[in-house]
């Protein structure tokens, strides 16, 4: 089985959240947007405002209580972490890993940065440290 292959079934498996409903909810103060795309792919384009990163390589050490390198901003069991990257592979298998973890409150976004710009939801760029 191939990778697309392997991101198709994922979605079949997960929750997906569509542009326009991430847009609308974006305020509510109940999702964490998280790209999960290389830094480097970051770096060269833009981001949703107010986004975390968190690498595909390192998102299952990030989101692990029990991981040296656990992040604090990814343990709120009362939001919704929505993944993205630049379509829907890499947040749909991040996902799934994530799910797979038995973590619940995790979420893909539908076509991810191409269909949040469409939407009108806002960007920002993310400069180099």
């Amino acid at each position: 089985m191939g990778i697309m292959q392997l991101a198709e079934q994922a979605l079949s498996e997960i929750e997906s959240i569509s542009a326009e409903d991430a847009v609308a909810r974006k305020d509510s103060g109940e999702l964490v947007f998280v790209d999960v795309r290389d830094i480097r792919e970051v770096e060269k384009s833009d981001t949703i405002t107010g986004s975390h990163h968190a690498p595909r390589g390192m998102i299952e050490f990030w989101f692990d209580p029990e991981s040296p390198y656990y992040r604090d901003i990814y343990g709120e069991k009362d939001k919704t972490y929505v993944l993205f990257c630049n379509g829907n592979p890499r947040s749909a298998l991040s996902a799934k890993a994530l799910k797979d973890m038995g973590i619940a409150n995790v979420a893909q976004l539908e076509g991810g940065m191409p269909a949040w710009r469409d939407a009108g939801g806002p960007t920002e760029e993310k400069s180099r440290k």
